[in-house]
């Protein structure tokens, strides 16, 4: 899949928000990060206004009390969800936000990749060894590990674990026991998404569209 594209789940168009006492923005589609009681997920903005947004996931999104987004510039807003229609769900700013900064994507940091703080533990297959290892963070093109092995600048390894397909990658950088890693092969958001949902909240994955498979 060509980086930086997002698919989304091929479905009708959602109902839109009933709210519409603040005008709407409707925006090019854009990943964000919620973040909700049993963990992080991956969901796309669809529209916006200073008085709440609707967001499409990949899966059904999760609910608990309290919800966060975060943007890719790292901006981060309080919300809770007001309707929900299946894939889309619309939700209320529980705070006063700048809608100009929000869709010009202004932020204390520069955009970047989302990563999802899911910790997990795999090893990593190399020279006919494999090491144990924690899976820190992860995102579409790279992952952040915890290993006592001293691993070496542009080390090939394998990540293996039950939960992930197996993934070719070299270390980037290291920190004592903290290292870099970029994938060889990036994932899809797609994939991201549902690997997020599978690992942290299972039961989201029951519906049909999320019966899609994380080899690449």
């Amino acid at each position: 899949m060509e980086q930086g594209r997002i698919e989304l789940p091929h479905e009708a168009e959602a109902t839109p928000c009933e709210d519409r006492a603040a005008p709407r923005f409707t925006l090019l589609i854009r990943a964000a990060k919620l973040i909700a009681p049993s963990g992080e997920f991956i969901a796309v903005i669809r529209d916006v206004s200073e008085s709440g947004i609707s967001l499409r996931g990949f899966h059904p999104l999760p609910a608990g009390d309290p919800l966060m987004l975060e943007l890719q510039t790292g901006e981060r807003h309080r919300i809770e969800a007001v309707w929900d229609h299946g894939s889309e769900t619309g939700y209320r700013f529980l705070d006063q936000v700048d809608i100009v900064r929000l869709i010009a994507e202004a932020g204390r940091y520069p955009k970047r990749q989302l990563r999802l703080n899911i910790a997990f533990p795999v090893e990593l297959a190399f020279l006919g060894r494999r090491v144990a290892a924690e899976v820190v963070n992860v995102s579409q093109q790279g992952a952040r590990i915890e290993c006592s092995e001293l691993l070496a600048i542009d080390q090939p390894l394998r990540i293996v674990s039950d939960i992930l397909p197996e993934v070719r990658a070299r270390v980037r950088w290291r920190k004592g026991d903290v290292h870099g890693l970029v994938f060889d092969d990036t994932f899809s958001l797609n994939q991201l998404a549902l690997f997020a949902a599978g690992a942290q909240d299972p039961g989201l994955m029951d519906g049909p569209r999320c019966k899609v498979s994380l080899r690449r």
